[in-house]
């Protein structure tokens, strides 16, 4: 049976993804950050952040099922700026 109170309090990570260049970098920036700033914060929230060719994204989650779920949606939110930034180039 789960004891509720070792639950996790909270959950934090930061994800950092290189890109091989700054305009790579800066192209799926502008793409996703509309997302992060929109995105439903009842038990989480993220922050993104560009610097040169890297950008990081930090979330902050009450919860291992809210950090689960903005995980996902961070990491499905660049894939899909990738993709589609490879189909038109």
């Amino acid at each position: 049976m789960l004891d509720m109170d070792n639950s996790l309090k909270e959950v934090n990570s930061e994800i950092v993804i290189e890109f091989n260049d700054t305009t790579q970098a800066e192209i799926i920036y502008k793409s996703i950050i509309l997302e992060f700033q929109t995105a439903p914060d009842y038990r989480s929230s993220m922050e993104i952040k560009l610097q040169d060719n890297t950008i990081n994204i930090c979330i902050f989650a009450e919860d291992s099922t809210s950090f689960r779920a903005s995980f996902n949606s961070a990491i499905k939110w660049v894939k899909l700026s990738l993709e589609i930034n490879n189909l038109i180039q």
